[in-house]
């Protein structure tokens, strides 16, 4: 994986529409401007927690708040699909906690993951909590944003690019088009109970692209299911396995033969699925798309002729 050298901002820089005070409590320590009330001051002297959009796990992809944030992290509690590459971005002084979860196997049940976040802050230090994708696209971000303002704790939330916006773009499959999809749904195959999704019957319209997420282990129950509600079982389906990342691989099909498609390739998790005629799409703009690495090789060859013709 290649890696750039991603600025850093300081206090000199002017930030378009910010002002010039110090952009987080960590960033110049003694240097905050002076809050008279006491309270205040007491509150601004405790730690804050900041929830971090990791991304799909490409640290290009990373966003240069997120960066500076993990920078300054004493306690960073990561997930199960933050990947190598951008947990090394944290702060090589903070202590990091795996509080991951895969299916059934979650090594700290949500109330006391929430907990850390509070007890860390409450004792003073700048608590990162470093999800993948977007904490606020089925992340439990708002659950635990939640329990920490109720125990008085300050908190920023960071967005991250969403695994949709990532396997949509590294795989050539917009997830609107004018012709063909006025609008988008996010749904998560697992609610709370941990018991599928049983309801249909607002992934029916065909001029809509639906997006599963954490349905890769229940995808025939989930296809079938589409199908006795209603929806042609000709419908364009994608499978994106490990967007964005050097592992990613990509199965085609349709609403009724996916299952049986993914059988046979046993595609791995995490996952994401797509439904919608912008699947089509995937065919005609995969061969020029800079993400696959074959296509990248053959633009580099091609260049190289170009150069030697000139």
């Amino acid at each position: 994986m290649t890696h750039f050298d991603i600025p850093t901002l300081n206090s000199a820089q002017v930030i378009k529409g910010r002002s010039k005070l110090p952009l987080t409590p960590y960033d110049y320590g003694h240097k905050l401007p002076i809050i008279k009330a006491e309270d205040e001051v007491k509150q601004a002297k405790k730690g804050v927690v900041y929830l971090v959009g990791a991304g799909s796990g490409d640290p290009e992809l990373l966003t240069l708040k997120a960066y500076r944030i993990m920078q300054q992290a004493d306690v960073v509690l990561y997930d199960s699909l933050v990947s190598e590459d951008i947990l090394d971005m944290c702060s090589q002084q903070a202590t990091k906690i795996f509080v991951g979860k895969r299916c059934d196997n979650h090594a700290l049940p949500q109330e006391q993951i929430n907990q850390l976040l509070v007890t860390h802050a409450q004792a003073g230090k700048c608590v990162v909590r470093l999800k993948g994708g977007d904490p606020f696209i089925f992340g439990r971000g708002g659950e635990e944003l939640q329990t920490v303002v109720e125990n008085g704790v300050y908190f920023e939330s960071i967005p991250g690019i969403t695994a949709a916006s990532a396997a949509a773009s590294s795989s050539s499959i917009p997830l609107t088009h004018r012709h063909c999809a006025q609008s988008v749904k996010f749904v998560t195959a697992i609610k709370k109970t941990n018991c599928p999704t049983e309801d249909f019957s607002e992934m029916l319209d065909p001029t809509q692209t639906v997006v599963l997420y954490m349905g890769l282990n229940r995808l025939a129950g989930l296809t079938e299911g589409l199908i006795r509600a209603g929806r042609a079982g000709d419908t364009p389906f994608a499978v994106v396995s490990h967007a964005s990342l050097p592992t990613q691989q990509v199965l085609m099909g349709t609403l009724a033969d996916i299952a049986a498609k993914q059988l046979m390739a046993k595609l791995p998790t995490p996952a994401l699925l797509i439904m919608g005629d912008v699947v089509n799409l995937h065919q005609q703009l995969s061969d020029y798309n800079l993400a696959n690495e074959e296509v990248q090789h053959r633009f580099m060859l091609q260049q190289k002729q170009a150069e030697l013709i000139a």
